[in-house]
């Protein structure tokens, strides 16, 4: 499912999440200057990211800024978040959309991260033990045992 998220009030962000991406677009003058020009749609493989900082406004405007392989973290604050090209500005009025994000990436991240290994079947562990006694590793009468426990004789 694709979610999109929009904040306008510092700059104009358009970010979308889906299964395996997260997209940010910068539009407005704000952006354009700050960042250097248009630099068209972000994206980002949600595998990719090692880190997602959310800075909370206070006398500041608040940041949600994504770290991944091969790219430079700004380490200037909120001045230097609004240069790069990995962050998202937003207003205070936006800070419960700003962590709705974060905790949608988090475990988006979580999700695709964790891998499930294929089920082993008795038949594929009686092959290896078999192996293991042809191999001289087992005993007959160990490799009798584990034929039990596996068949559940």
């Amino acid at each position: 499912m694709t979610q999109k998220f929009e904040f306008k009030s510092v700059g104009k962000y358009f970010v979308t999440v889906d299964e395996h991406t997260v997209k940010i677009e910068s539009k407005g003058m704000l952006n354009y200057l700050n960042k250097g020009g248009s630099k068209g749609i972000k994206s980002i493989p949600l595998k990719s990211i090692t880190a997602i900082q959310l800075k909370k406004p206070g006398m500041t405007n608040g940041y949600v800024q994504f770290a991944y392989s091969g790219s430079s973290e700004t380490k200037g604050g909120t001045m230097s978040a609004v240069k790069d090209e990995n962050s998202i500005m937003f207003a205070k009025k936006d800070l419960a959309k700003a962590q709705e994000l974060v905790d949608l990436i988090e475990s988006k991240r979580h999700t695709t991260s964790v891998a499930t290994a294929a089920p082993i079947s008795a038949a594929d562990e009686l092959i290896k033990f078999k192996d293991l006694l042809d191999a001289g590793v087992l005993t007959q009468d160990e490799f009798d045992t584990k034929k039990k426990q596996l068949l559940m004789l």
